[in-house]
């Protein structure tokens, strides 16, 4: 009899049943006793009926405790579910049976086991490690019963270009293998340490139990040997049979995954993508091989079985067509903020990305420039005309075509924004393949972690992205820009090169992709600046990219033709789509601060350009760069009639000192987000006419707003929707949450920004949970950002809703406050964070000094005071004032900065520690 004394574990849970086994291992008439954890009985002496029955089997080296959340969570009266979770023969507390069970034996157990018992559907398989397989050998030979699959780290089979992993091969080396995994026991507590963080010391010890002594552990090692390394395993047919059987499986499929596994890597996660193509994914960043102990994963598989395994609902064919809903669906409420026009939009006839392009190739402008790069020197370094251009896209297309590339296939590029990126983007989405871009500014960690997570099947890239990709274990067959020597080519795996592959198609007759493109295909994943935590992949389809191209063009009336310097990536990719010329400056496209007064105006004169997109930080360093601008840059800058700058609040005093090196421009400071570009626009004569209205209330009023609500001053102005969008807030609460489930656009109420247009992405890539929350609302995707509208019906944005403080009299959200401290003397860039408990918050300022401060630290007493009154006339009572030599922001903007790292270290500088750097 066992005991049941683990932390976590119902007593009530476990139990033994004695089961006649029918497997090849066993002489016939053998029975063979299990130990499960079941709260079967729990529940039916609660009076509670379950909704179906979560079968749950562990990997090696664990057992059922692995699933006890599931168990707890199966057992609440408000959603119960029976949670059978089976300790595998040999494994755990059940019967050491002296056999070596194989795979095919192993889902036959299972199902000796499920008969015993009478499971009858709805069942749900749940399944870890090679737990996972056997689970899903029991849910194809039982489709009668079967309603669903989850699924965790896991694989199905082995990639045939690739190894197993290092790990398992060092555990099946025959000097290793009994040692490792049966004589001692290293093979647990080595599996054990990849739990992030470290298990607890009694959780450990729950882990380890089962498995005292050698005798205990021949199941361990029994396992490893029975690994399918290649096809003359005994286990390889069973394996390949129920991998194969897979593609036909319809039910509803949840896969909950840790990518820091040395074990199940993202590759085996694609595998079974492939396999599951209607399968919800969420990939919990810095989780690893022990998911269920690295995150809660009862609440979200619990609220996906709501929403996929309700009433009335098993068997196969459930939910292949479903994508847990998405941002796009309209249908918003008539009494939001917007043009009206987002439903007119939509409706309009589809056209691809690259209309416009073929439009300008085939007519009067096709000799002329399209697309051109800047040399350091101030001269052109390469450009293309629009024949060119559309002949290079179409060359190239073909060439992909025939080296593998093809509707579906992810392509990451790692190309700097000019002629050769621009060529490539277009050349993968005429043929439908999935363009991957994620920039280097999001770091080498974060570029990594990137590029691993979207599983791309190819790498185009410049040579030093091509060598990061070997170091790095870069997932994808590499294909370089230019032709490369023979060992170099080697050396970095590059199969092709751009240059070779164009020339192969070149007059064999131009390739004509994309005439039977799917609009609602998916055709980019484009990664946010991971400002606010690990960079999100969004996936657009090519509706919603030739939505954001025609929501620019009527927004800010760029017609073909259109002469553009792209300081900022994404517009020199956009150009061609727009039928304008683009030139990409002589700059780091990682660093927007690079952007010089001389550079841009090279560029600009380069193609007499009109319009110019440029971040703020790029901005702020051609404003510091101007002394040296010859007459021809300013008179080249004196003929631009149009300016965008998005990527960050661009503060005011920074646009009046612009429009004096600009002249005759037009200042716009779109609003928007990757997942939505542009949300709103403004320009500088307006937020001029926002800032006299705001002060103009105030002074009037005499009184702050109340609780909930913000002065009409309380932040940055981004002005009203764009063409083709809605906008609206959901109220903040007391404890800086947004939980409700009305948009409103009452001025001066504080909430949590939504927006709902045509060009909003159409989904979080393989990140479902984070999907389901910015969709939670049907046909609005939320911001995470916070603001209000104003009398007028323009939108304020007051920071991050993740960055909210909840201080004693109420929530203080950061941007008005920031802004107000840095239009004081001698002060860059000011955070507003919060520390201590949630509720009881003390509001801390934290500014960067000019020049720097030699250290971090308190500020001066001087300076401290001179902050606390300008945030105390902006409505915010700061507690402390600490000052940096530099604020900590993200790459690609070098202008969001990271309030969370910075109250991490407020916290310990406050609290005695040493400051170091934040």
């Amino acid at each position: 009899m066992v005991t049941a004394n683990w932390p976590g574990v119902d007593p009530e849970w476990s139990r033994e049943i004695d089961v006649k086994s029918t497997s090849d291992a066993d002489l016939p008439g053998t029975v063979r006793r299990w130990h499960l954890l079941d709260n079967g009985d729990q529940l039916a002496r609660l009076g509670l009926a379950p909704a179906g029955t979560l079968l749950c089997v562990h990997g090696n080296p664990t057992w059922s405790y692995l699933w006890r959340t599931l168990l707890a969570a199966g057992s609440d009266p408000a959603h119960p579910w029976r949670v059978v979770a089976v300790d595998q023969l040999d494994m755990g507390y059940s019967e050491r049976t002296g056999t070596f069970r194989r795979l095919a034996d192993r889902i036959n157990d299972l199902g000796d086991l499920t008969d015993a018992l009478a499971l009858a559907g709805p069942v749900v398989t749940v399944g870890h490690d090679w737990g996972g397989a056997i689970s899903l050998g029991w849910a194809l030979a039982h489709p009668q019963h079967l309603a669903a699959v989850v699924l965790t780290n896991t694989a199905v089979s082995q990639p045939a270009d690739s190894a197993i992993p290092p790990a398992l091969r060092l555990a099946l080396h025959p000097a290793v293998h009994g040692w490792g995994t049966t004589t001692t026991d290293a093979f647990l507590r080595v599996t054990h340490s990849l739990a992030h963080p470290a298990l607890p010391s009694d959780v450990r010890e729950a882990y380890q139990a089962p498995y005292r002594g050698a005798s205990r552990r021949s199941g361990v090692g029994n396992f490893v040997a029975d690994i399918p390394v290649d096809a003359a395993h005994p286990s390889f047919p069973a394996l390949t049979g129920m991998a194969e059987g897979l593609r036909g499986l319809k039910v509803p499929a949840l896969m909950l995954w840790g990518p820091r596994d040395p074990i199940f890597s993202d590759r085996y996660l694609k595998d079974l993508i492939n396999r599951l193509p209607h399968a919800d994914v969420h990939r919990f960043e810095g989780a690893g091989h022990l998911v269920a102990e690295d995150r809660d994963i009862a609440a979200p598989i619990f609220q996906w079985l709501a929403g996929n395994v309700g009433a009335g609902i098993s068997g196969a064919g459930n939910s292949a067509d479903d994508d847990g809903g998405t941002a796009r669906e309209l249908g918003a409420p008539p009494d939001v903020q917007g043009t009206g026009e987002a439903a007119a939009l939509e409706s309009t006839v589809f056209r691809p990305l690259w209309d416009a392009l073929e439009k300008q190739a085939a007519g009067l402008a096709g000799g002329d420039t399209a697309v051109a790069e800047m040399a350091p020197d101030g001269t052109v370094a390469r450009s293309l005309s629009w024949q060119q251009l559309d002949r290079d896209i179409r060359n190239l297309a073909a060439g992909l075509r025939n080296a593998g590339v093809g509707s579906g296939s992810r392509v990451s590029l790692m190309v700097p924004p000019g002629v050769d990126l621009t060529v490539a983007l277009y050349a993968c989405l005429r043929l439908g393949a999935v363009v991957v871009v994620a920039d280097a500014g999001l770091g080498t960690k974060g570029l990594s972690r990137a590029v691993k997570g979207a599983t791309p099947d190819f790498i185009i890239g410049i040579d030093k992205a091509l060598a990061a990709a070997s170091v790095l274990g870069w997932p994808g067959r590499r294909i370089s820009v230019r032709d490369l020597p023979p060992a170099r080519r080697r050396v970095l795996g590059v199969e092709h090169s751009l240059d070779a592959l164009a020339r192969s198609a070149a007059g064999r007759g131009a390739l004509q992709p994309g005439d039977n493109l799917d609009p609602d295909a998916p055709a980019a994943v484009l990664f946010t600046s991971g400002s606010t935590g690990p960079a999100k992949g969004v996936l657009y389809t090519h509706r919603q990219l030739a939505a954001m191209r025609d929501t620019v063009a009527a927004t800010f009336e760029i017609r073909p033709g259109t002469r553009l310097v792209a300081g900022f990536a994404p517009f020199a990719l956009l150009g061609p789509a727009l039928g304008t010329v683009s030139v990409t400056p002589a700059m780091d496209v990682t660093a927007p601060r690079t952007l010089t007064a001389g550079a841009l105006a090279d560029a600009a004169a380069a193609v007499n350009a009109t319009v110019v997109f440029a971040s703020p930080a790029a901005l702020r360093n051609v404003l510091a760069t101007r002394d040296g601008l010859s007459a021809a840059g300013q008179e080249a800058l004196g003929r631009i009639g149009l300016l965008l700058s998005a990527g960050a609040p661009v503060p005011e005093p920074l646009l009046v000192e612009v429009q004096r090196l600009l002249p005759k421009a037009s200042l716009r400071t779109p609003y928007g987000m990757t997942e939505a570009l542009p949300v709103t626009d403004i320009s500088v004569e307006q937020i001029q006419a926002a800032d006299a209205d705001a002060a103009a209330g105030t002074e009037s009023s005499g009184t702050e707003p109340p609780a909930g609500k913000a002065g009409a001053g309380n932040g940055v102005c981004v002005g009203w929707p764009v063409h083709g969008a809605r906008v609206a807030v959901i109220p903040l609460a007391a404890d800086g949450t947004a939980p409700g489930s009305q948009p409103v656009t009452e001025p001066g109420v504080t909430g949590e920004i939504l927006v709902s247009a045509p060009h909003v992405k159409e989904t979080y890539d393989r990140l479902w949970l984070t999907q389901r929350k910015s969709s939670s609302l049907p046909g609005w995707h939320r911001t995470g950002d916070v603001g209000h509208f104003d009398a007028a019906g323009r939108l304020w944005v007051e920071g991050r809703l993740a960055h909210v403080v909840t201080a004693p009299g109420g929530v203080v959200t950061p941007v008005g406050a920031e802004q107000a401290i840095e239009r004081l003397d001698g002060v860059g860039l000011a955070a507003i964070t919060g520390v201590g408990p949630a509720g009881t918050q003390a509001v801390v300022a934290v500014v960067e000094t000019v020049p720097p401060a030699r250290k971090a630290g308190p500020a001066t007493p001087q300076l401290a005071g001179r902050v606390r009154q300008a945030a105390l006339e902006a409505g915010v009572q700061v507690s402390a004032v600490l000052a940096v030599p530099t604020q900590p922001t993200d790459i690609r903007h070098n202008a969001k900065i990271d309030r969370t790292r910075l109250a991490r270290w407020a916290t310990r500088v406050l609290a005695g520690g040493r400051p170091g750097k934040p």
